[in-house]
């Protein structure tokens, strides 16, 4: 045989080889979480907690690219539960995305359901947590999605990956706070700490012991895996003396920047890069977390720290000595101006590998206001919200009302009559000066209403925050899709002006992303996924209040663009 013909064979078998590697690296992935209680103590009070598997905050779940994923929940304790992968596209999977009574009936007690899902076209860090009422504040962790095997990162590999979890602990059940709240229609009482990775750390009294500490070597580059589970606050984070570089969001990689502080909002995940300094700084180095608050009432105005802690070469080097400790700086808690910049930094990779497929073209626009409002008080009760009404928050002024039923099981089987109506508004039913002055009137409907979306239509929708009891930011999440944020700013959205400014060719694609407090975001995406898909601010009180809606997105002609049929283990109501 000629040696051409035998390099073309080789060739050939070579790329049968690689085809075969990439089909087979794909792997099925089990989990089991078991929901149990567990004592957990901070603060020196100790709570009987719901965590998954007796851990707070939970194990991470880890699966490569490509691969599929059965996690089997068990539910031991009195509470019903479900999980939600946060960012997971589950795409043709939406029976497993977890939100309860919109993709499912929760799990109740001594009942299991097996979540099946694959991991398709994401690497990166997202996080499960339960999403029913506030149970998420300790039922959360993360998930970590590693590139196909051979397939490294864009960016060179890490010496060490650690996921870093910011968290708020309540001395009192969380659950008894909303309830409360919801009864009385006032604000809910705050939390007492937040956490890294379940711990308070030393800012707090009778928490010294509980502190996180991030051990590294001089001279190493390390992955931190920043994942906000707070209920309820967005989150400034900075280390001292170190700069950090922003590599992904949500699951996706990003042009690469760097920043001394950065911003998370609850629902949000972002890998950064911290490159150790190259020689031992004979100092420790705090790293802290507070809120950005910009809205009116009560907030949790504390601070949560670990330690960051260089080992030292020598191994004759007694550790007890006294180094100094360093604090970084954070900006105000009301610091909207760096809130802007800083999230305007981000930008899609949009290279060829990693491509920003933004929608070029708009089948449907929406226009959406979100923000607070009040409901009437009850006959012959007393309530604590604005003028002796009851807090709510709405989308086009509808405050959505869950039904006592799931509304995928609904859609799917075609009994929408009496669960949910497909008339949302695609525009606030009543214009009005939406950063002014607010209107005297804020009464919200209370309503179970959908967007119905023909499958592959590209999709515009301008978020319009208002003033309506204090402007303030919302970070809306979207289940389902990533979408791409073409736009943002301060004051009301004009339709004239505002496209002229969008970015099309590589905004940053998100999962989560904060309406401006007294301002717009534009964000794009692709409704190619068919099923119920929810919609909702991840400031957990706002999402009891109502500041939530669905999109009914429809089948596709082909096969492969239709919802399967339910699990035959899909729990019922």
């Amino acid at each position: 045989m000629r040696t051409s013909q035998k390099s073309l064979l080789l060739i050939y078998f070579a790329s049968l080889l690689s085809l075969f590697v990439k089909f087979t690296a794909a792997r099925t992935r089990h989990y089991t979480f078991n929901i149990d209680y567990h004592n957990v103590t901070r603060l020196c009070h100790t709570r009987k907690i719901v965590t998954v598997n007796k851990q707070f905050p939970g194990a991470p779940l880890v699966a490569r690219e490509g691969d599929r994923v059965l996690v089997k929940v068990v539910n031991h304790v009195s509470n019903n539960i479900t999980i939600h992968w946060h960012g997971v596209r589950q795409l043709r999977s939406g029976w497993a995305d977890g939100p309860a009574y919109v993709t499912q009936c929760p799990i109740q007690t001594n009942q299991s359901y097996v979540y099946n899902f694959t991991t398709v076209g994401q690497r990166g860090t997202l996080l499960w947590h339960a999403h029913i009422s506030w149970m998420r504040s300790t039922v959360h962790g993360p998930i970590i999605i590693l590139p196909r095997r051979n397939e490294s990162y864009p960016f060179k590999k890490p010496y060490k990956e650690v996921p870093i979890i910011f968290g708020e602990w309540f001395n009192v059940d969380p659950e008894a706070v909303i309830s409360q709240a919801l009864q009385t229609g006032a604000g809910p009482n705050v939390s007492d700490a937040y956490t890294i990775n379940g711990l308070p750390g030393p800012l707090y009294n009778c928490s010294s012991q509980d502190t996180f500490k991030l051990k590294v070597k001089p001279g190493k580059a390390y992955l931190l895996r920043l994942i906000n589970a707070a209920l309820n606050d967005e989150l400034f984070f900075s280390i001292a003396n170190h700069t950090l570089t922003v590599v992904e969001a949500d699951a996706s990689y990003t042009k690469p920047f760097e920043a001394d502080q950065l911003l998370i909002t609850p629902g949000q995940t972002m890998n950064v890069l911290l490159r150790t300094k190259p020689r031992f700084p004979n100092a420790t180095f705090l790293m802290e977390a507070r809120p950005y608050f910009s809205g009116q009432g009560t907030f949790d105005n504390s601070t949560t720290a670990g330690i960051l802690e260089y080992e030292h070469p020598s191994k004759n080097h007694s550790s007890n000595k006294k180094l100094p400790l360093l604090k970084p700086t954070l900006p105000p808690i009301n610091a909207t101006g760096f809130v802007a910049n800083f999230t305007g930094k981000f930008r899609s990779l949009a290279n060829a590998k990693f491509p920003a497929t933004v929608p070029q073209k708009v089948d449907k626009k929406f226009f959406f206001t979100v923000g607070l409002g009040t409901s009437p008080c009850p006959k012959n009760t007393t309530c604590q919200g604005p003028n002796g009404t009851k807090f709510a928050a709405s989308v086009n002024n509808v405050s959505f009302a869950l039904p006592s039923t799931a509304l995928l099981q609904a859609y799917f089987f075609g009994q929408s009559n009496g669960v949910f109506t497909t008339d949302f508004p695609v525009k606030p039913p009543v214009p009005f000066n939406y950063t002014g002055t607010p209107p005297n009137n804020t009464m919200v409907l209370n309503a179970t209403k959908t967007v119905v979306l023909p499958f592959n239509s590209s999709v515009e929708l301008v978020m319009q925050g208002t003033s309506i009891q204090g402007a303030e930011s919302h970070p809306l999440h979207l289940h389902g899709f990533n979408f791409f944020v073409v736009g943002q700013g301060f004051g009301n959205y004009d339709p004239s002006k505002g496209p002229t400014k969008f970015n099309l060719v590589d905004p940053v694609e998100r999962n989560t992303f904060g309406v401006p407090a007294g301002g717009w975001v534009a964000v794009r995406f692709l409704a190619d996924n068919p099923g119920v898909w929810f919609m909702h601010c991840h400031l957990d009180v706002h999402t009891s209040w109502g500041l939530r809606m669905a999109w009914i997105v429809l089948n596709g002609p082909e096969p492969n663009q239709k919802l399967p049929p339910p699990p035959s283990d899909l729990p019922k109501c």
